[in-house]
């Protein structure tokens, strides 16, 4: 059974940071682009970051290039989104994403999102 448990969401104050992290489970995690999503509240889901299987060439939405830092450790499954200098616009709901072509077949799952509130 495919699971994504994302984790360190939370109140912050604006400017604080948060680390999320998220945990999966029951596919080969390490073959596998990770991604991080978010949503606001009346607003489309949008790519915050993503990250190679090997965790190279991480890539950055604009607005969170040099606050967000996405990582990866393969030995634990698990997925992190670093994020400093919040604003209060990071407001949201934030998703975990896997997402992997394997044997012609794509592989696309999710985690049930973590919320993140950035207010004083």
């Amino acid at each position: 059974q495919v699971r994504l448990v994302e984790s360190g969401g939370g109140l912050v104050q604006p400017g604080g940071s948060l680390r999320l992290s998220c945990a999966t489970s029951g596919f080969t995690f390490s073959s596998y682009v990770m991604s991080w999503y978010r949503q606001a509240p009346g607003k489309e889901r949008e790519l915050v970051a993503t990250i190679t299987s090997i965790g190279s060439v991480p890539n950055y939405a604009d607005s969170m290039k040099g606050r967000f830092t996405i990582s990866r450790d393969n030995a634990k499954n698990t997925a992190y989104l670093q994020m400093n200098s919040l604003k209060p616009e990071d407001t949201a709901v934030y998703y975990c994403n896997a997402r992997a072509t394997i044997m012609w077949t794509k592989h696309d799952y999710w985690g049930q999102g973590t919320q993140v509130t950035v207010s004083s």
